[in-house]
């Protein structure tokens, strides 16, 4: 069945100008509107409108969107149901997708990781000083903008309420919701997570910049799976040849990938504290001791004589 083309409406006073994005569940426009400005408008498509479920994620999206309130966070303007179709209107963001920049780049200068893991981290504190878990937080969630090295978070569809009681989630105990390479060990069950999650994520995102590789290194998902609940993940100084860091900005992220949530940090700014005082550090030259600056001292008279 041909894919639906809104362009050229108008839904909740938002013209659709063109059609620029398409994913499982919904279809994306870009639109004008008299107080918003340029705008992003996602509907639900076709097929999930009469699937409760969908549309109960859907507008679940739109809710915790329009809770937080951070410029690290895309904006959510408004949302709701017209003529049949489910809406969904937020902010307008320049750039590319954070995993389409790094493909390119490669590994990324501390220094910017930092800066773009900074932004990230404090929208996290946002979501989660309202109680809203990420859940699915990857390089392809992220929007960048090179020109002003702005950082976005986007894409709440599989975020939970931490208040939500049991009864009331939309995945099924047993299932993890999530993106393999970069869910937490503790979701893979299937049970509720928490904000440690999310830094988990975080940590592995900001592995990832700084080296172009992901410290699981299986060739399938199922040794993915397999690493995530048994192995220790590659230490960062470890992963690329040639590419070394500080131990303390090693050790901040090598914490936050920590297989127990309790052995992370305890909060997302705790990680993002961690990983600016790492980078900044300087590692001091290891002291040879009395027996190592002997034998370096004969082996110079001999190379001398």
């Amino acid at each position: 069945m041909p894919t639906e083309n809104l362009a050229g409406r108008t839904f909740a006073g938002y013209g659709l100008l063109e059609r620029v994005g398409e994913g499982g569940t919904a279809t994306v426009y870009r639109a004008e509107h008299p107080e918003h400005g340029q705008c992003a408008v996602k509907f639900l498509k076709l097929r999930l409108r009469k699937d409760p479920t969908s549309v109960k994620r859907f507008l679940r999206e739109a809710g915790f969107g329009a809770r937080i309130k951070h410029p690290s966070v895309v904006a959510t303007y408004d949302y709701g149901e017209e003529e049949g179709f489910h809406y969904l209107a937020l902010e307008w963001v320049d750039g590319e997708p954070l995993s389409r920049f790094a493909q390119r780049s490669g590994p990324l200068a501390t220094d910017l990781v930092v800066h773009m893991v900074r932004q990230l981290t404090d929208g996290l504190s946002a979501a989660h000083a309202v109680g809203i878990i990420h859940r699915d937080l990857k390089p392809e969630n992220v929007v960048y903008n090179p020109s002003n090295r702005e950082v976005k978070l986007l894409d709440f569809g599989i975020a939970r309420d931490a208040q939500e009681p049991a009864a009331d989630r939309l995945t099924r105990t047993g299932f993890f919701v999530g993106t393999l390479q970069y869910v937490a060990p503790e979701a893979l069950s299937g049970e509720l997570v928490g904000e440690q999650a999310d830094i988990y994520s975080v940590a592995k995102i900001t592995y990832y910049l700084l080296t172009g590789v992901l410290p699981q290194t299986g060739r399938s998902p199922r040794e993915v799976f397999q690493q995530l609940l048994t192995q220790p993940p590659t230490p960062l100084n470890e992963a690329v040849r040639d590419l070394k860091f500080t131990s303390a900005l090693e050790a901040a992220i090598m914490k936050g990938l920590e297989r127990q949530p309790t052995d992370r940090q305890p909060t997302i700014a705790a990680f993002a504290e961690e990983l600016i005082a790492g980078a900044s550090a300087v590692d001091k030259p290891q002291k040879k001791g009395l027996f190592g600056s002997l034998k370096s001292f004969v082996k110079d008279r001999r190379s001398k004589d």
